[in-house]
């Protein structure tokens, strides 16, 4: 048996609107439609079904026992195929009830929560899922859907020709010294005076890493490298314990600041991070994503006033 063309969800939602008022209307009301058209599609609803639901009885129409069949059933029809619907958009990613944002370890400490806040007050409903991680190892997850936007150093790493990019603020790197360290107290440090000192970084992948391997090439040296870590705040706690020196962004200056010291490099040396927020240019109608990016904005005005 063929579905009728004239058998239609639109028509079945006007239907199960009649019957839960019992009213053209009523149901009009509800539908911000016509009584005519309420009319004419349950009309056309029983000439796709080949048979009556209704008797008519002047300008009533009473229920059949067909309507009351037809009733249960498209009511699940109805929440079948909305289920249908919403688990096809949350399976792509737009308007999922969760939000999977990315972002390195660094803007944790202040950008990632404020965002978060913002998010929230705009989207109640919403789950955020945070997901740690590199500049490399993020952008593998947003193009593999696995996250929905991520926070990283806007640099060669995550420029991609299937990817938008908006900008959020720039950050400068800093020598990071124990407090008890000679350099602790410098008003700025010539990095070439520590060529013989013992440097510890975050694994290749990281913008800071990467950030820093160009200051280094500036300073003529090749770093002596005690140890490679996974994450900025393990590192922190590294320099602070007086196991080496760091290169590091100025917003990790809250983190261990009682016994860690950012001290400025010479003009030089000058480099800065520049941080931003990358998404797919295929979800960039995404409800959840023009929410964040709207927050994004808030929050690079606040920081230029």
């Amino acid at each position: 048996m063929l579905i009728d063309e004239e058998l239609t969800l639109k028509k079945l939602e006007i239907f199960l609107a009649f019957m839960r008022t019992g009213n053209l209307g009523r149901a009009a009301a509800e539908l911000s439609t016509s009584n005519v058209s309420v009319h004419r599609a349950i009309h056309s609803l029983e000439s796709a079904l080949r048979c009556p639901l209704f008797k008519h009885e002047g300008r009533n129409l009473t229920p059949l026992e067909s309507a009351y069949v037809l009733e249960e059933h498209a009511q699940k029809l109805v929440q079948d195929v909305l289920g249908a619907v919403r688990l096809t958009r949350e399976a792509a990613g737009f308007s999922a009830e969760r939000f999977r944002l990315g972002s390195l370890y660094s803007l944790t400490v202040k950008t990632v929560p404020q965002l978060i806040m913002g998010l929230k007050l705009r989207r109640s409903e919403l789950n955020i899922d945070l997901i740690l991680g590199s500049n490399i190892d993020l952008l593998y997850k947003l193009k593999n859907m696995e996250t929905d936007a991520i926070l990283v150093s806007l640099d060669e790493t995550v420029s991609d020709p299937d990817c938008e990019q908006l900008p959020l603020f720039s950050d400068d790197i800093f020598l990071a010294t124990p407090v008890d360290s000679p350099f602790a107290g410098l008003a700025e440090v010539d990095l070439a005076d520590l060529r013989d000192s013992t440097f510890i970084t975050l694994t290749q992948g990281f913008a800071t890493h990467q950030d820093g391997v160009r200051v280094f090439r500036q300073a003529g040296f090749e770093p002596k490298v005690a140890m490679q870590v996974n994450d900025i705040f393990t590192l922190l706690s590294m320099v602070s314990s007086g196991v080496g020196y760091a290169l590091l962004p100025g917003r990790v200056a809250a983190v261990y600041e009682n016994r860690v010291r950012l001290v400025p490099l010479q003009a030089r040396y000058h480099l800065q991070q520049h941080i931003g927020v990358v998404f797919l240019k295929a979800k960039e109608r995404d409800p959840n994503l023009l929410a964040l990016l709207a927050e994004c904005r808030m929050y690079t005005n606040r920081l230029d006033r």
